[in-house]
Order: C-alpha cells, then sequence, then structure tokens
C-alpha cells in the first residue's frame, strides 16, 4: 500500500480527506509528517486548478511521494464570486475561518439591498500527482461544484471555513448543521474526490 501525501495544513481538510478516501486503498498523510519543515507553496494562480496544480507538483518533487493537493473555495455572486481563490485569507494574511466569515458577512450586510439568502457555490479543483508514472500520465486532475446559499446568521459548528453559513440547495441546514456524512455526499470535495477515486484506482493498479 503507498502512501498518499495532502499537500495542506489545514486540519479541517485533512479530516475530510481521511473520511473520503478508502483506507484499504491508500495511507492517508499529511505531507508536514514527511518534510519537516514542510514547504510553503505560493497559491498566486487565477484558478482553484492552477493553485492545486502549483502546490501538488512541488510536494511531489521534493517528496517524491504521490501527493494529493486541494484548492477549493467560496464564490458569492452579490460579491461578484468573491472570495474565489482568496478565500483561505480573504479577511487577510492573519486569517483565521471565524475572521473570514466575519469579513464575508460584513461585506453582504453592506451591500445596498441586503437580502438573504444570497447565492453561491463551493469550487473544488484536486490534483493528484504520481512522480513514478510514465510520462504524460503523471497529472490527474478533478474537479466539483456545490451549489447553495449564504445566510447572515452562522449556523452549526460542524465543519469547517464558511460551512456555517452556507446553504446547500434543496436543504434548510447548514453544512456546520449536517452531519459530516451528509456534507460529504453533497459537498464540492466529496464530488471532486468521488470523480477522483476511479483514476486513482487505476493509478495503483488495484482492483
Amino acid at each position: 500500500m503507498r502512501d498518499l501525501l495532502l499537500a495542506t495544513t489545514n486540519k479541517g481538510k485533512l479530516v475530510e480527506f481521511a473520511s473520503l478516501l478508502p483506507g484499504h486503498l491508500v495511507r492517508v498523510r499529511s505531507a508536514s509528517e514527511v518534510l519537516s519543515p514542510m514547504r510553503v507553496v505560493v497559491e498566486d494562480g487565477v484558478t482553484f486548478a492552477e493553485n492545486a496544480q502549483k502546490k501538488a507538483i512541488a510536494i511531489a518533487r521534493e517528496s517524491m511521494c504521490l501527493t494529493l493537493a486541494d484548492d477549493s473555495g467560496l464564490e458569492v455572486d452579490a460579491l461578484d464570486g468573491k472570495p474565489g481563490v482568496y478565500s483561505a485569507r480573504f479577511s487577510g494574511d492573519k486569517a483565521t475561518d471565524e475572521s473570514n466569515r466575519a469579513e464575508l458577512l460584513k461585506r453582504l450586510r453592506r451591500l445596498p439591498s441586503p437580502a438573504a439568502p444570497f447565492s453561491a457555490r463551493f469550487r473544488c479543483a484536486l490534483c493528484l500527482v504520481d512522480p513514478f508514472a510514465a510520462e504524460g500520465h503523471q497529472v490527474t486532475e478533478t474537479a466539483g461544484v456545490c451549489e447553495g446559499s449564504i445566510v447572515l446568521v452562522e449556523r452549526g459548528t460542524g465543519g469547517f471555513g464558511y460551512d456555517a453559513v452556507f446553504v446547500p440547495v434543496g436543504y434548510s441546514q447548514t453544512f456546520g448543521e449536517l452531519s459530516a456524512e451528509a456534507k460529504h455526499a453533497l459537498s464540492h470535495r466529496g464530488k471532486a474526490t468521488e470523480a477522483l477515486l476511479p483514476l486513482l484506482v487505476s493509478l495503483l493498479g488495484a482492483t
């Protein structure tokens, strides 16, 4: 069984991927366990896919391990798609989940005619890099989208990031209120991982 390094220091993402990826297929590990200190990759891409690929390639080259990187975020239509690729640092360089949510809600409340819920979506781009694959087959990419809306009052303590203010289409609960299992079945990250799994199985030669 091969190790699969996750190119992230986000504890929430690590927990989710440990649940989403089958334990019989790969050993999921944080890249920080192998690389100490873990290399900081500047996420200066203009799309989630660019950032995911940049992180995965950099960590795979340094560790020489199978590496998975995720770049994901929230797009709010009333804010012209913001925070987008800046979701993790929306409130500044020292941003936290709490400060990012506060910044988002502050901006929405300042709109000329604030009226919740605000249409929005979570996007996720995954990039899997196998440094030992044949040339031309080293990089595998998938994506997932979850449509929903933003509410102006935080609800629920589950998940992380913007989960407490995001309500997926067809539901009345926020991601913060839903169970982890329900969220995984609906979420952008769950969908991107579901698309990745058969490709990962093929790559590993598993059945």
